[in-house]
């Protein structure tokens, strides 16, 4: 999606991207990527062993230990989430909304995506009620219900998955033979992270959960795409590793190996690569919350964002208003908001909510500077809101919605 031009409504290949940073590549990281750019010989499928080794590492100082031989990594999130489909099998279900790459991926095997309404008090994760009712529906009319995909820190909502929750979702999945692949794609982008306890699946039920990351979520610019994946210990995770194995190399999603010395000296984690991730969480932390703000003042419905670079919006109490302005539906509230915001605002509808839904997913890059220079500006200020271009942004995103009133 790059605009507000009306053929971009329905391809995939115009679905918006992943809520970017925004911020210039870390100089430290763009040293590594050239001091390996004469590489001659290319990473095997699934990763070379300093590149697994180093997402073991990554996810040790997270509670999960893992082991090099269970860790497979991808050239991008969408390749390495299509082979695990691919290698696990059966119809898969998913939260509505969802990310909007993901339906895609599970309609490219030729499958249903079953999507379950999210609980009045996260998204990324399915109500567990609503769960066991459409597993029950859907093996009534024949299906196959085997997969669940559930993000604990969430595109497009923002929010995080209270463990009480977490655990109840993944109880029902459990109980019903459902095998969990977790995106934790976020989980280093929460805004209060002293304060916000983000849980992983894989800690609840170990053998029943692959954990997928795509470290463009926190540790790698989008345009260097690199995708992680961690599989239960035991013969049914390694058979499981077998297949996804197969179908990365079928696909040639291999990891160019410049680009994968910059992962793993990402995974490893070094001062400058944390500092520079705390320090972008914080700053789109801040202009999440001016802009929710913004949305809320305006009449409409939002949760408060916890993590990303984006926040999800419910327009409908705003319906009057929008119904005078010829829009009824989310694809027309998207070409509204993206052509007066001069930026995109997918709808709902890329998320997989209904078109009737009038949601949007605002994302927060685009109110840190037009340039790399404000952009920087506005990351080493310590009151970025106060900066002239962004609160000269964030005033034209306030007076967008104040004609919504």
């Amino acid at each position: 999606m790059t605009g507000p031009d009306r053929e971009g409504h329905g391809p995939v290949r115009y679905g918006p991207p992943a809520p970017d940073a925004g911020l210039p590549v870390l100089p430290a990281l763009s040293d590594v990527l050239a001091a390996a750019a004469d590489a001659a010989e290319g990473e095997p499928p699934g990763g070379g062993p300093t590149l697994r080794e180093a997402a073991c590492g990554y996810w040790w100082r997270r509670g999960l230990r893992s082991r090099p031989g269970e860790v497979v990594a991808a050239s991008g999130a969408q390749s390495l989430l299509f082979a695990l489909l691919g290698a696990y099998g059966g119809d898969v279900l998913m939260p509505r909304p969802c990310p909007a790459w993901w339906t895609p991926q599970v309609r490219l095997l030729g499958r249903p995506a079953y999507h379950v309404p999210v609980p009045a008090e996260c998204g990324g994760v399915p109500d567990p009620v609503a769960l066991l009712e459409t597993v029950r529906r859907v093996r009534l009319e024949g299906g196959r219900p085997r997969l669940l995909l559930l993000s604990v820190a969430d595109d497009p909502t923002a929010t995080v998955t209270p463990p009480e929750m977490l655990s109840e979702v993944c109880e029902a999945a459990v109980g019903e033979g459902l095998h969990i692949i977790s995106d934790e794609t976020w989980r280093d982008t929460v805004h209060e992270p002293h304060e916000t306890v983000l849980v992983s699946p894989a800690e609840m039920y170990a053998e029943q959960v692959t954990v997928l990351s795509d470290l463009a979520g926190a540790l790698l610019p989008s345009s260097w795409p690199v995708s992680v994946a961690r599989f239960a210990q035991g013969e049914e995770g390694a058979a499981r590793r077998a297949r996804t194995l197969d179908i990365l190399t079928a696909l040639g999603a291999v990891v160019p190996a410049p680009v994968a010395a910059a992962a793993a000296h990402a995974l490893d984690e070094p001062p400058e690569i944390t500092g520079r991730a705390s320090e972008a969480a914080a700053l789109h932390a801040r202009t999440a919350a001016a802009v929710h703000r913004t949305v809320v003042a305006a009449g409409a419905v939002s949760r408060p964002p916890q993590a990303g670079r984006h926040l999800y919006a419910d327009l409908s109490p705003l319906r009057g208003r929008l119904a005078e302005l010829g829009i009824s539906d989310s694809m027309e509230l998207e070409e509204h908001l993206t052509g007066r915001l001069g930026t995109p605002v997918p709808g709902g509808h890329r998320f997989g909510d209904e078109l009737g839904a009038l949601h949007v997913r605002l994302d927060t890059a685009p109110f840190l500077g037009a340039t790399a220079e404000q952009r920087l500006e506005s990351l080493a200020s310590a009151e970025p809101l106060e900066l002239p271009h962004v609160a000269q942004a964030l005033e034209n995103l306030r007076a967008v919605f104040d004609d919504l009133r």
